[in-house]
């Protein structure tokens, strides 16, 4: 202390640092010091803060936090807990310091020196760090390998295993700014805690001053004293006086240096060594001002959101309140229904007991009585019963008459008793085994006694589900599910302008059966849809969502006219004209064997029996697979009667039905619209003619290029647009464009399929009902 006297008495000395300014002896608030708290500082009250106490509580001590540690979960816990739990675990050795710190001036006598004090900590391990870099790796030797043990904590807050890698707690970051936030809120709810000095004598003075460099509290004289002027510890920048230490900055858990960029693949704070290796190459790594910058932006706009709606807050606060009052009242009303049910039953039960105890007491009685008369007859043959001495006594009547009068009854009754005598056997059973219960059903089903369950989220069945003229939705439940008694459908278009607030669904409510209809649906758009159930339990979960597109234009109906170049011999119409099949026969096959002398082919075409004069029209149509060649799409109804109404049969086998109108055969120099569109199908393959590119527009940017083939969908779909003369040919189950081509709809245009050889077309059937219509073609009329 002599020093320190000396020094004291010799504060105008030339020699001595100019005195700093006075210290606040009162520490700012809590909410003044965080920039992110400043809007709660304008509430700020005790109490505010004291709500936020519970977020500052380490889940395993359930104390404040000292010296928390970010798990890879992104929870925080105290490094001391942290090491307690791993010991818990088993393992040994692994929870070290990951921010090695060095000890305060107050920690160790030796340390209070300023000359001791000026000595630069030691180094890192060289051998450590030798392992670490793979010195001394050899050929067949995994670099690491010796102890590939992955350290896994179980993290208290999500409850769940955290794999913390091969060094444990070692390579964990601090959460620097959880500890001043901490310390911020000790300071701000603490009353009267000073800070003593940590180098004085006793009794200590109080604190004005902290060192983070010495981790230590000074008052102002032990300051000057462990950092005297003209030193290198007179750099050190003094701070507010506090009990926790911490280093300036984060570092590197792995190189001990301060970190500098962000890791978005790893979501993880990297320091320039961690930059260059390979564990992060190919990552997207940005500068960690960047991810502060995102972050604060973030995290302050979802601040701001949610003080800007402390009045929803609020009021979802009070209907949670009253969902819990509520839920209380339900309750009870639950529990005495259950227990006046099962009353029920035991009311049930006893009454059962009573009748069948009953019906036993019966029995028992009627056995006895038998039995007791039983047990009366054979005393009465014993010798000097009633009936034996009444026989001795009339076996000494000498009078012959009297003995026959006397005798015949008393005969009877010894021939009855000798008989039964002989032919013994107990007039009752004693056993009771036809009043035994059997239970096993009526346990079983009072184990399986349980609350109604809802239904379970049904499936919707996309096989049988589609959109075409309506929407037809068909789903089925679960195998396990509890019944439903009738179920909820909702929709609703997707493709729509989004509204603030949540979507709103369209019901059908009180569904019967497992399949539903939606009438009147809007052309080219997108409807997602989806179900639950409902029973005495209450609805279920819903199904996971369908998304269909719907028709781009009003479906057309109509049906299949075989009269125009239709050979019936060769073409088979269904009975409701919805499908036709060609059966080529003898006169394909007498073509082919004349094929190499010059020979014909036949070509059959098959109309629609509506012609379309205006607006927008879509149908759609199945393919055979295995059709040889089949033409699908629509021409003007004079020129297709024109073209088929004569000659069936082609004299050439270079003929094309549709005259060179083909939407991929069309030369690209022909200004004119072609008469005909058709899309040639075979063998399973959509054939995309050479002139696509020129007479044809694919809709999307990756659709099929010109002159190749691409796969046959299920479905056909074709779209034609009267108004600007163009006919779209689609998948008719993605919606997918295949072709559009160009089509002179200078006059009524007719759908038309042609075959050569073998094939089948069906058309799609319409989901709603066909309503009667009334149809000309040709000059024919046909009412539906």
């Amino acid at each position: 202390m002599a020093t320190r006297t000396r020094l004291s008495q010799g504060r105008c000395q030339p020699c001595s640092p100019p005195p700093l300014p006075p210290p606040l002896l009162v520490p700012p608030s809590f909410v003044s010091a965080a920039p992110l708290t400043g809007m709660a500082a304008k509430r700020g009250t005790k109490t505010s803060m004291k709500n936020m106490e519970k977020e500052l509580l380490c889940p395993v001590c359930q104390e404040m936090y000292k010296q928390p540690l970010v798990l890879p979960c992104t929870h925080n816990v105290c490094q001391a807990c942290a090491r307690e739990v791993l010991g818990q675990q088993g393992y040994i050795g692994h929870g070290g310091d990951p921010s090695s710190e060095p000890t305060s001036p107050a920690s160790t006598p030796s340390t209070r020196s300023p000359r001791l004090s000026r000595r630069t900590l030691p180094k890192p391990d060289r051998l450590d760090r030798l392992l670490k870099s793979g010195f001394g790796t050899y050929p067949g030797r995994k670099r690491g390998a010796l102890h590939p043990q992955v350290i896994m904590f179980p993290c208290p807050a999500c409850q769940g295993d955290v794999e913390l890698g091969e060094r444990g707690l070692a390579g964990l970051f601090r959460n620097l700014t959880l500890e001043r936030v901490v310390e911020r809120y000790r300071q701000s709810v603490s009353v009267g805690g000073a800070i003593l000095c940590q180098l004085c004598k006793p009794p200590p003075l109080e604190a004005t001053k902290g060192c983070t460099e010495c981790r230590a509290t000074f008052c102002n004289e032990c300051f000057k004293l462990f950092h005297p002027w003209g030193t290198q510890k007179a750099q050190h920048e003094p701070t507010l006086p506090t009990l926790s230490f911490r280093p300036k900055g984060l570092m590197c858990p792995d190189h001990k240096e301060e970190v500098t960029h962000y890791c978005k693949t790893c979501q993880r704070l990297v320091c320039q060594l961690c930059r260059v290796r390979r564990t992060h190459s190919g990552h997207k790594i940005t500068p960690v001002l960047s991810a502060y910058q995102a972050l604060k932006d973030k995290l302050t706009k979802s601040l701001t959101y949610i003080l800007g709606n402390q009045d929803t807050v609020q009021t979802q606060i009070c209907e949670l309140e009253e969902a819990v009052r509520h839920t209380e009242v339900s309750g009870q009303q639950a529990k005495e229904e259950v227990s006046q049910l099962v009353r029920g039953l035991g009311a049930v039960l006893e009454e059962k007991r009573a009748s069948l105890l009953q019906a036993i007491e019966e029995c028992q009685q009627e056995r006895l009585a038998r039995l007791s008369a039983q047990i009366q007859e054979h005393r009465s043959l014993l010798d000097g019963s009633g009936l034996v001495g009444y026989a001795q006594e009339v076996l000494k009547e000498t009078d012959q008459p009297c003995f026959v009068q006397a005798a015949k009854q008393l005969h009877n009754r010894i021939a009855r008793a000798t008989e039964a005598l002989q032919t013994f056997r107990p007039a009752a059973s004693s056993s009771f085994r036809h009043c035994q219960l059997d239970v096993g059903r009526e346990m079983k089903l009072l184990t399986e006694l349980n609350f109604l369950r809802a239904p379970e989220a049904p499936v919707i069945d996309t096989q049988r589900t589609f959109a075409y003229d309506q929407i037809f939705l068909c789903w089925r439940l679960p195998p396990h599910s509890p019944p439903a008694w009738h179920y909820t459908v909702e929709f609703r278009r997707t493709d729509v302008p989004a509204q603030p607030g949540p979507a709103r669904w369209q019901r059908r409510e009180e569904v019967r059966g497992t399949s539903a209809l939606l009438e009147n649906p809007d052309t080219g758009s997108v409807y997602v849809l989806r179900v639950r159930g409902c029973n005495k339990a209450g609805y279920g979960e819903y199904s996971e969502d369908v998304h269909l597109h719907t028709p781009p234009a009003p479906v057309l109906h109509f049906f299949l006219d075989g009269r125009w170049g239709a050979s019936r011999e060769r073409l088979a119409i269904s009975k409701d004209q919805r499908a036709v099949r060609s059966v080529p026969g003898l006169p394909l096959l007498l073509a082919a064997d004349r094929l190499l002398t010059g020979c014909h082919l036949s070509v059959d075409v098959v109309l629609g029996d509506v012609a379309v004069t205006q607006g927008r029209s879509y149908w759609a149509c199945a393919v055979d697979p295995a059709s040889y060649l089949v033409k699908v799409g629509v021409g003007l109804e004079s020129k297709l009667q024109e073209s088929f109404q004569g000659a069936p049969d082609v004299i050439s086998p270079r003929y094309d039905p549709d005259s060179g109108h083909d939407s991929g055969a069309e030369d690209a120099t022909v200004e004119a619209s072609p008469p005909f569109a058709f899309l040639t199908i075979g063998m399973g393959k959509i054939l995309l003619g050479s002139g696509a590119s020129s007479n044809t527009g694919l809709t999307g940017r990756d659709g099929p290029t010109a002159g190749c083939t691409v796969p046959l969908p299920p479905r056909l779909g074709i779209c034609l647009d009267y108004e600007r003369g163009r006919v779209s040919f689609l998948d008719a189950v993605s919606f997918r464009g295949l072709l559009e081509c160009p089509l002179d709809c200078s006059g009524p245009v007719c759908p038309a399929f042609c075959f050569i050889g073998g094939g089948a077309v069906q058309l799609q059937e319409p989901v709603g009902t066909k309503p009667e219509r009334k149809v000309t073609i040709g000059g024919f009329a046909k009412l539906d």
